[in-house]
C-alpha cells in the first residue's frame, strides 16, 4: 500500500503499512486489494443496521480466505445484524465483555454485558485459542480509559483477543477507528494495521493516540496477557 487509498491521503505521521486514513468506510474500502487483509475487528455505531450489511459485504471480498471479522453490537439488535452479515459472513461465536458504568455518557443506566459478534469467511479454525469471556471490572473506570472516545473498550481486551486472533504478520483492519482503540493496540503489540475514520477531528485525535503509544520492547505471549488483564 502507498501512501495514497485510491484519492485519500494517510495523516501525518502514519505510514503505509500502518495508517489511518479519513474518509467515509464504503468509499476507502474499494481500494483495498481482494483477500488482503487478514482480521477484521470494528466497533460500527449499533443503530445503523445497514453499516453491519456493507461489513459483511466488504469483509467477504477483501478478507483472505478463513479469516475472522470481529464487530461490537448492541445485543437487542443481534437478530437484524445476523440477518444482514449471514451471508456473505458464517456466524462463529458471540464474545463478551463484562463491564459496569452508564452506558452512554451523561446518562444514568448500567450498562453489564457489551457483545462482540464473531463472523467468518470460511473457517478460521481459531477457537481453541478464544476466551469469549473477558471482564469483571469497572471498565470506565479502567486508567486506560480517560480521555478516550467515548464509545472506547478497554485496550486490553482487544490486545487480548486480537493476539488470539492474528499472528504476527496479520493485517489487521479497523473501517471505524473511532478514538484508535485498534491502531493503538497494533502498535502496542508490533501488528500492522489499516484503519479509516470518516470524522477528520476524531481521526486526528486517534492519530495523536498512536503517536503517544508506546511500541513493545518485545510481543506479549498469552500467559503474559493473561498477567496483563483486569
Amino acid at each position: 500500500m502507498t501512501d495514497f487509498l485510491g484519492p485519500y491521503q494517510l495523516g501525518p505521521n502514519d505510514t503505509a503499512e500502518n495508517g489511518i486514513y479519513t474518509g467515509d468506510a464504503r468509499e476507502l474500502a474499494r481500494w483495498i486489494p481482494d483477500e488482503s487483509i487478514d482480521l477484521i475487528f470494528t466497533d460500527p455505531v449499533y443503530d445503523q443496521i445497514e453499516d453491519y450489511r456493507w461489513l459483511a459485504e466488504m469483509a467477504a471480498v477483501a478478507l483472505q480466505p478463513d479469516r475472522s471479522c470481529l464487530s461490537w453490537i448492541a445485543t437487542p439488535l443481534l437478530s437484524q445484524i445476523l440477518r444482514v452479515m449471514e451471508p456473505p459472513l458464517r456466524y462463529a461465536w458471540m464474545m463478551n465483555l463484562q463491564k459496569y458504568g452508564p452506558c452512554y455518557p451523561g446518562k444514568p443506566g448500567i450498562c453489564i454485558i457489551t457483545q462482540c459478534l464473531w463472523m467468518e469467511k470460511g473457517n478460521s479454525k481459531t477457537y481453541s485459542k478464544i476466551a469469549d469471556w473477558f471482564g469483571g471490572k469497572n471498565t470506565g473506570k479502567l486508567p486506560e480509559m480517560r480521555n478516550q472516545h467515548h464509545w472506547s473498550k478497554p485496550q486490553s481486551v482487544y490486545a487480548k483477543w486480537l493476539t488470539a486472533f492474528a499472528k504476527d504478520e496479520f493485517i489487521i483492519f479497523d473501517p471505524f477507528t473511532g478514538g484508535g482503540t485498534v491502531p493503538a493496540v497494533c502498535k502496542m503489540l508490533g501488528r500492522r494495521y489499516l484503519a479509516f475514520e470518516i470524522n477528520p477531528e476524531t481521526a486526528d485525535l486517534a492519530r495523536e493516540r498512536v503517536r503517544n503509544t508506546q511500541p513493545p520492547l518485545f510481543v506479549l505471549g498469552h500467559e503474559q496477557l493473561d498477567m496483563e488483564m483486569p
